[in-house]
């Protein structure tokens, strides 16, 4: 044993006196309280899954979910000032002298019994406007990406809080032994594929146990590194090797109490279950070819957005609790008319397709599906604008999400902006709102689902968080 391992507070305790004994004892008490998940659901929850697709770079609502006719009279018009309100400016558009109003150039019409207005990018989605439950009233804190997105997923606009995935992995736990309950998907948008990087806080677990943070599957090759055995080594071999590992790592626990120790051990084991459970669940060719056509032509192609909403079927059917896609390429400052074509090829009809494959198999009545980005885009046009193009910077202040599925409204739209979707006239709907609504969903009162951290009971929605009862089936 070294000086360090001697002097390390535990082993210090452990083999003391009594009362550091004791003293050892209530230490590791309070850390598995900490670390064990307290008695969820808190009553019977609508949803028992969530797939949600996170649309990274901020989809332009005024473009798809947000029709603004009136904006055609005022085109190329300055934002006046009694809208903008002296509205903090990113530094992509701060310089500009004028702020030419820029209204859309795409169509909206009445989709579904509901009459609900969506854009003509998006189609197939307009197709299943009567399942859906349209937020025009989301607003959020951040106005550059990537503190906006880190808030989004983990209540904190700073890094190293748990994402919203290893709280619900947290508090509800895993329902299939040999799948993770949380499972992350990423794909490149056409519209702008150098687009901002996601980064792999997005889904850990920060405070967490680790145990919780999302698997992430790869785009090509094996969806987990390290899921084929290496030349020479068999199932029983790999198995023996686990064994041994693990006692060595029970004999580590039981010398240090570090309860990482027993993650690692689980997740040992876990990663021996998706030798088996994985190919399978990767496996498509047994999909019928109308399942294939109904979600378009990237389906086969692996890594692709079409293909993640496939995959997260898959995982549905395999009661996996929390399901992410996030598909960069929606950040258009500029040559937004082509980029947004791009990205809504990539994900309308299969957005679209998930939903109808989810409610064909029954699937659709106890899991909530979720889509949306960041924050929303300006009514204004950064840069030039002339008849065939525009840009659109950050904008915080409003932007719309949908929701479908278990527990929400269907055909149903909350909230509304004003005439140049700028500000929220009815009905705000808050980050963390959305966030207490999700969990409430999943059978969890947000207020309730805490951890101890640095002296804090910590929790996803901070000490905000109001759960949105109108969208609520």
């Amino acid at each position: 044993m070294n000086l360090q391992d001697t002097l390390n507070r535990r082993l210090f305790l452990k083999h003391s006196t009594q009362l550091g004994a004791a003293a050892l004892g209530s230490l590791l008490a309070g850390e598995s309280l900490a670390a064990a998940p307290r008695a969820f659901p808190n009553y019977a929850p609508k949803a028992k899954r969530i797939i949600y697709l996170f649309q990274s770079g901020a989809p332009s609502q005024m473009d798809l979910f947000d029709p603004k006719p009136q904006m055609a009279k005022h085109r190329a018009e300055n934002l006046p000032e009694s809208i903008r309100q002296g509205q903090r400016l990113t530094t992509m558009t701060s310089g500009q002298k004028s702020f030419p109003v820029a209204p859309s150039m795409f169509k909206f019409s009445k989709q579904g019994k509901c009459g609900m207005e969506l854009s003509e990018l998006i189609p197939h989605i307009g197709g299943v406007a009567d399942e859906l439950c349209l937020i025009r009233s989301m607003f959020t804190e951040a106005i550059n990406h990537d503190p906006a997105i880190t808030f989004c997923q983990t209540g904190s606009q700073l890094a190293g809080r748990p994402s919203i995935g290893a709280w619900l992995s947290y508090g509800l736990g895993s329902v299939n032994k040999d799948l993770p309950a949380y499972v992350v998907m990423t794909s490149f948008g056409t519209g702008r594929r150098d687009d901002q990087p996601l980064y792999d806080r997005l889904w850990g677990s920060g405070f967490l146990p680790t145990q919780h943070q999302g698997v992430r599957f790869r785009n090509a090759g094996d969806p987990v590194l390290y899921l084929s055995n290496p030349a020479g080594v068999d199932r029983p071999m790999r198995r023996q090797m686990l064994d041994e590992l693990a006692a060595l790592n029970e004999q580590d626990f039981q010398t240090f109490g570090d309860p990482e120790t027993q993650t690692r051990i689980a997740q040992y084991e876990m990663a021996f279950r998706m030798q088996m459970s994985v190919p399978d669940l990767v496996d498509t060719k047994n999909e019928p070819q109308h399942i294939l056509d109904m979600y378009g032509p990237d389906v086969t192609k692996p890594g692709t957005y079409a293909a993640n909403c496939l995959l997260a079927r898959r995982l549905a059917e395999r009661d996996v609790r929390c399901i992410q896609l996030f598909h960069m390429g929606w950040d258009h400052h500029g040559g937004l008319p082509k980029a947004i074509k791009g990205q809504c090829n990539d994900t309308d009809q299969a957005t679209a397709a998930l939903i109808k494959d989810l409610k064909q198999r029954g699937l659709l009545d106890d899991t909530l599906i979720v889509w949306g980005g960041e924050f929303g885009r300006t009514i204004y046009s950064q840069g030039t604008l002339t008849e065939t193009n525009y840009g659109r910077d950050h904008h915080p202040r409003c932007y719309s999400i949908f929701m479908a599925g278990a527990g929400v409204k269907k055909g149903y739209v909350h909230g509304e902006t004003d005439d140049y979707s700028y500000n929220i006239v009815r009905d705000g709907v808050h980050v963390h709102d959305l966030n207490a609504t999700i969990m409430h969903i999943l059978g969890i009162n947000h207020e309730r689902l805490n951890f101890k951290f640095q002296g804090l009971d910590m929790r996803l929605t901070g000490v905000a968080g109001n759960l949105v009862k109108p969208v609520l089936a």
